[in-house]
């Protein structure tokens, strides 16, 4: 058990150390001058050079990795060129609202695919099971980039139900939790279909319908339960992709969250904290993927075995 747990961090490690020195070499090596955009294009080149002095970015490529990979073990993510600020308290202002948003789309996809995706199976071939699949198809068709302009048409200028953008309070909450979750419950209610019914073809299945169990029973308590491996499996994966940032979501709702504060970043070329907020995202991945494998073993009991 010991020697899988150091083989998982060291795989994660050396994960990390290549997002890394990728996204250094990519961030550094794209056209593109942060000098130039935060002095302007009419700036001398004296002040240029000046200000590129100040920020190191006049050093040789290799010295400003290695300052890199020595400020990451130090934990110092270094100071963001734009703001002039740490980049850790640039992060830290925006974890919340986009962890905010994760659990709410989450929430939303998880409370619709189950029983979508239960009933579709226990109708297999029915209406219900037509009705339900083309929801999931079209939801997993319709892009956020159009959903979300069409949810803040509809129910915040016509209706007025809702603020356009923005975080004021739990009414904003609404239509980027919905615009994300729509998507996620459509694929997720198609996992919990052909899970249950690839479970229902057991043989432990037909013994608990002889026993003389209701249908209700067998679903829920009995299918469902062994069904769940590659629900949860595909429930970190999007919870995941949420937590690294929405971008097209948030950028759609100027939700102020890790995926709108990367895409501020990219455009202002400011390279620590594109650095910095692609590394969280890799963090999360990571974490969530091995809180998952956690979960694997409270579920199903066979998979504690070495």
């Amino acid at each position: 058990m010991l020697e899988q747990l150091l083989s998982r961090l060291a795989s994660a490690l050396l994960v990390m150390f290549g997002v890394c020195t990728l996204v250094f070499l990519l961030i550094h090596l794209v056209p593109g001058d942060p000098v130039e955009v935060m002095l302007g294009e009419g700036a001398r080149p004296a002040d240029r050079a000046a200000l590129r002095a100040t920020l190191g970015l006049d050093r040789p490529l290799g010295v400003q990795y290695l300052d890199y990979l020595s400020g990451l073990v130090r934990l110092d993510l270094g100071t963001s060129l734009h703001a002039q600020r740490p980049v850790t308290h640039l992060l830290a202002e925006r974890v919340g609202p986009t962890l905010e948003l994760a659990i709410a789309a989450l929430l939303l996809a998880v409370i619709i695919a189950i029983p979508l995706g239960v009933l579709a199976a226990r109708h297999q071939g029915g209406a219900i099971d037509r009705g339900a699949m083309g929801f999931s198809l079209l939801g997993a068709a319709i892009p956020n980039f159009w959903l979300g302009p069409i949810l803040i048409l509809v129910f915040s200028l016509w209706l007025g139900w809702t603020p356009v953008s923005g975080r004021e309070g739990a009414g904003s909450l609404i239509l980027p939790a919905v615009t994300l979750g729509t998507g996620l419950a459509a694929v997720l209610a198609r996992m919990v279909r052909s899970s249950l019914l690839e479970v229902l073809g057991e043989d432990y299945i037909r013994t608990a319908r002889a026993k003389g169990l209701s249908p209700t029973a067998v679903l829920w308590r009995h299918a469902l339960r062994n069904a769940w491996l590659p629900i949860l499996t595909l429930i970190g994966l999007q919870f995941g992709a949420l937590l690294g940032g929405a971008v097209v979501t948030e950028t759609v709702f100027a939700w102020p969250g890790l995926g709108s504060l990367l895409i501020e970043a990219i455009q202002t070329r400011d390279y620590p904290l594109v650095q910095a907020s692609v590394l969280v995202i890799s963090l999360t991945y990571l974490a969530v993927n091995r809180a998952t494998d956690l979960l694997y073993t409270a579920i199903d009991p066979r998979i504690r075995l070495p």
